[in-house]
């Protein structure tokens, strides 16, 4: 059981949860609220990110929450951000992809990258 307690792992399986936090956001604001795709996916990228700072912090990595971490925790994001809302435009505007799937192809694209940046700033 050892070898599925690791970082990696529990960085997975946090992403996995935060992945289903954004996209139920993502939905409610994209097809109840019917806002613009890419705002959409702005603001739910938002919220899942907070709720990702404190999965990340207590579960994944084990360390004490502090506001410099909170400060610094977007950064660990914005080549998130930027990647995934560049993906997202490519597959909806530029492939003819729904809305509502582009989202989902593009977080397999981002989670290694973020992983990296994530652990080196809250394991400072």
């Amino acid at each position: 059981m050892k070898k599925w307690n690791n970082e990696f792992t529990r960085f997975v399986l946090v992403g996995g949860l935060n992945t289903a936090n954004y996209y139920i956001f993502y939905l409610l604001f994209y097809n109840v609220l019917e806002f613009y795709y890419l705002i959409s996916h702005i603001l739910a990228f938002f919220i899942s990110m907070v709720i990702s700072f404190f999965l990340n912090v207590y579960f994944t990595y084990g360390v004490k929450p502090t506001i410099s971490k909170f400060l610094l925790f977007p950064f660990t994001q914005f080549v998130n951000m930027s990647v995934s809302s560049l993906l997202v435009f490519v597959f909806v505007d530029l492939f003819g992809w729904n809305g509502n799937i582009a989202p989902l192809a593009a977080v397999f694209f981002t989670v290694p990258i973020t992983f990296v940046i994530t652990g080196k700033i809250l394991k400072r």
